[in-house]
């Protein structure tokens, strides 16, 4: 068994620090950023706006006027209607006081009326908090869902380059749409952060609505398993869900795998407005048979025998994909320049989805044609270098396995060099099944840091070394991440492939309290520039 080359240093090299809050009040996200306060020009009635809500609302105070609807007391302006709900990490009934100096009118709670709040401000008591704050979100937006058709990807892996598949073809049919996830939202009107891959439902419903009265026809949206356990998209009714596969993740939150998978089942269930009008689900995967008959109408796809959706050989090479599909309408044309195996699974459910919207196969060719690349998913940074530099954002065992294979499949004779961590405060039992898929694939793994936050980033690795030394795997251990990455490149020899995974698009490190401004793509630039390469960059892109 081959022994660690373990080269340490005491401190970690921090780029200029980001000054960024790392806490949230009354509702909590997956990686602990806020939504930016958005304007809107929308008015309610107090009672209206909890048509639907189990609940009564105090006699006198029905005909107020509510100009906000908030979940976050740090957003709150004048004439709020303010939701304190129970968050992971904190209360929104410990942030009365401030969201009533801030100007909410109006407190909705699962919790009695405490005796100090002002008469002033009216108490509606809630069963369902959560659920309550979608149903009035989206009163108070006047519906928009219902002006569009919308579809929702959900699985482990696969949703950000599905989704930004399906987002490429409706704007290639010339329509006007919204994609939310993973790296950003988008509306007719602008691009926004995205502090959390599906949006809080009352930011989500505000979106839906700026995407409506822009003219919109759809919305794309990532559905995360934290977002249908919170009910999100609660009272929203899908056009098409897509299925892509479930793998170990999140087991912090979710705490059994059938947790997890009961929270993926709800979107085909039906999240409040009834399941979705098609499910187009991966039948490779073992779980997606057990979703087969939730919709009103379904499609499966796979690269297996049986599936609806599906091709009989494909070409895969560093400039991308071409296959024919096919489908329930029909053979497709597939040229993509998308790389990689997995690539194909997502272009077939991204076909799936586009048909169960109506839209044409020439659409759904000219769309896929048209997605050049997906941020930092098998992100390419070509500088002149005699090897392959792949920034992906690949952070799960099986998302690391077919980042691996993609690269053994493009490269065979090469050496493929791979480089992660894993997140702090979340999920350990993931960490050494990730160290065992490297050592088995790599011929070496650099260790490092990957958002350690409170942990320590040594105790960290040593998680993933437990799984990587049941391989014969070489691998260096280097906790500061940006060292990590000048000493992978320094290792790297001609024609070999180094894969920095896990951040992907991420352009920060949490370490602490504190968020540092980093990007793997870019230190990775600067690294190759510091050994002499600067030429130009080019190259294919890859989702996972």
């Amino acid at each position: 068994m081959a022994g660690p080359d373990i080269r340490m240093s005491v401190g970690l090299t921090h780029p200029e620090e980001k000054q960024r809050d790392s806490t949230e009040k009354g509702s909590h996200d997956e990686q602990g950023h806020r939504m930016p306060v958005r304007a809107s020009n929308h008015v309610g009635k107090l009672s209206a706006l909890f048509e639907g809500v189990d609940t009564s609302v105090p006699a006198g105070v029905g005909e107020q006027e509510i100009r906000q609807v908030a979940c976050d007391s740090r957003k709150v302006q004048p004439r709020a209607l303010f939701f304190a709900l129970h968050g992971a990490k904190a209360d929104g009934n410990a942030f009365l006081r401030d969201a009533v100096s801030r100007g909410a009118v109006a407190i909705a709670s699962e919790d009695a009326a405490p005796a100090a709040m002002p008469p002033s401000v009216a108490w509606i008591r809630v069963r369902e908090a959560r659920k309550a704050l979608a149903i009035a979100a989206a009163n108070f937006f006047g519906h928009p869902a219902k002006a569009l058709q919308l579809v929702a990807v959900t699985g482990t892996n696969g949703k950000t380059t599905t989704t930004s598949l399906i987002d490429a073809i409706i704007k290639a049919s010339g329509a006007k749409t919204g994609l939310f996830g993973t790296i950003a939202y988008h509306t007719p009107l602008g691009d926004y952060p995205a502090p959390n891959t599906t949006p809080e439902s009352v930011d989500l419903q505000g979106f839906l609505a700026e995407i409506r009265d822009a003219g919109g026809r759809f919305a794309v949206l990532e559905a995360s398993s934290h977002s249908l356990a919170m009910d999100r998209l609660w009272g929203c009714q899908f056009a098409a869900a897509v299925f892509t596969n479930l793998t170990r993740e999140h087991m912090d939150y979710h705490k059994t795998f059938e947790d997890y998978f009961a929270a993926k089942l709800r979107l085909f269930e039906g999240t409040g407005a009834g399941a979705p009008d098609s499910a187009v689900i991966n039948t490779d995967d073992e779980y997606g048979s057990r979703l087969a008959g939730l919709a009103k109408n379904a499609v499966s796809y796979g690269l297996q025998p049986g599936a609806q959706l599906t091709t009989k050989k494909f070409q895969l090479t560093f400039s991308g994909l071409a296959f024919a599909a096919q489908t329930p309408n029909g053979k497709i044309e597939i040229e993509s320049p998308l790389v990689g195996r997995i690539n194909v699974y997502n272009i077939l459910a991204a076909i799936g989805a586009a048909q169960a919207l109506g839209l044409s196969n020439e659409v759904i060719a000219s769309g896929v044609r048209n997605l050049k690349s997906v941020s930092g998913r098998f992100q390419p940074i070509a500088m002149g270098q005699p090897f392959l530099v792949v920034v992906d954002y690949a952070h799960t065992d099986d998302a690391l396995e077919n980042l691996i294979r993609t690269a053994r499949e493009l490269n065979p004779k090469g050496r493929i060099l791979t480089l992660f961590g894993c997140g702090g405060e979340k999920d350990r039992t993931k960490r050494p099944v990730m160290g065992e898929v490297a050592g088995r694939l790599s011929d070496l793994t650099i260790l490092s840091s990957d958002n350690p936050k409170s942990e320590d980033p040594l105790k960290i690795i040593s998680d993933i070394v437990v799984g990587l030394q049941k391989t014969n795997g070489k691998y260096i251990i280097e906790p500061d991440r940006e060292k990590a990455i000048g000493l992978a490149i320094d290792e790297a020899r001609a024609g070999d492939i180094l894969l920095l995974a896990g951040k992907g698009h991420e352009n920060y490190q949490i370490l602490g309290d504190r968020t540092l401004e980093f990007d793997d793509r870019e230190v990775a630039r600067k690294a190759l520039r510091d050994r002499g390469f600067d030429g130009l960059e080019s190259g294919p892109g890859f989702g996972t």
